[in-house]
């Protein structure tokens, strides 16, 4: 498919779909400057560059604010998509930010506050330790999660993948023991660093890369109980908003799925809390007939540009 064939497939989307504009929004996590030999939810360095040049050429790349005002206003171009980067890893401030500036590229970044300045988020603790942990079993019966093989890499890919959803789960106070309980052996070495610091914040703030809230530690908010959700909310909104000194507008649910990650209780909690709009983990491109607080977005898992244009068209054409 080249540029010529995606442009002119994406304007007959839009001419089919007249009057109801759509926007479809990707999301990265962690951007890797080599490939890792586990897999997980990042985007290799030289995929992002493919990926971040096609949108460049053949889509109209929008910020996020920018398009939802469109949509509002029927004004939304052809081949309309968002860029956005969950969770605040220094690597969208080292690796991302000079791609996004050379090609003209507007993007948000959602950051969970509580691990700006040298912080660990859990997941890339359990990362480290299925690394780097000898060649063995390991129990975790004690926090009912069975037993593991890291015998070998497959194993350990394996493991991680299954580690890692089932973590997300537990309450908090649990999953940081279980934490505890993998860096024993291994200690924390390899994870520290890996999350932006307050000044490379405000300098993505000041080369136009928009700021959005993802809770301070990243819970499932559903495992929290109220008090503890609209804290993780609030709080996160309002230090972020302490770093870049100007309103944090946009917010996005940790994990993201609808009914089993969040629901009403934290829908109505992110509008009380002041936020604009609010953004899932969902498939599809947005319009005006969704809900501004459950705004689909999602993850472009594809390895050529060819496929990932593909992908960003089927969501266009969904909605």
């Amino acid at each position: 498919m080249n540029d010529h064939l995606i442009r002119s497939t994406g304007n007959a989307i839009a001419r089919l779909t007249r009057g109801n504009g759509r926007v479809a929004i990707v999301n990265y996590h962690r951007v890797l400057a080599a490939p890792s030999p586990l897999p997980g939810v990042r985007a290799q360095h030289r995929r992002l560059h493919r990926q971040m040049e096609l949108l460049a050429r053949c889509f109209n790349v929008l910020p996020l604010r920018d398009a939802l005002a469109a949509i509002d206003a029927g004004t939304v171009p052809p081949r309309a998509v968002c860029i956005t980067f969950d969770d605040g890893y220094r690597s969208v401030h080292d690796l991302a930010l000079p791609v996004l500036r050379r090609l003209k590229l507007p993007a948000t970044v959602f950051v969970s506050s509580g691990y700006v300045n040298g912080h660990t988020m859990w997941n890339d603790s359990i990362v480290e330790a299925v690394e780097t942990l000898p060649e063995q079993e390991l129990d975790l019966a004690e926090f009912g999660l069975g037993v593991y093989s890291l015998r070998s890499m497959p194993e350990r890919a394996a493991t991680l993948g299954r580690l890692t959803e089932a973590s997300k789960y537990l309450p908090p106070q649990e999953r940081s023991r279980l934490v505890g309980r993998l860096q024993t052996p291994v200690g924390e070495r390899a994870a520290e660093g890996l999350m932006l610091t307050p000044e490379m914040v405000v300098n993505l703030d000041r080369h136009g890369i928009e700021i959005g809230a993802h809770t301070v530690t990243h819970p499932i908010l559903t495992s929290l109980d109220e008090a503890a959700a609209q804290q993780e909310i609030s709080d996160s909104k309002r230090e972020l908003e302490a770093i870049v000194g100007k309103e944090v507008a946009l917010f996005a649910y940790p994990n993201g799925k609808v009914g089993k990650d969040f629901d009403a209780r934290h829908v109505a909690m992110v509008r009380a809390a002041g936020f604009q709009a609010a953004f899932t983990t969902a498939v599809g491109a947005i319009t005006r007939r969704h809900d501004r607080y459950q705004l689909p977005r999602s993850r472009p898992w594809d390895d050529t540009p060819f496929r990932f244009a593909l992908r960003l068209l089927q969501w266009l054409a969904r909605g």
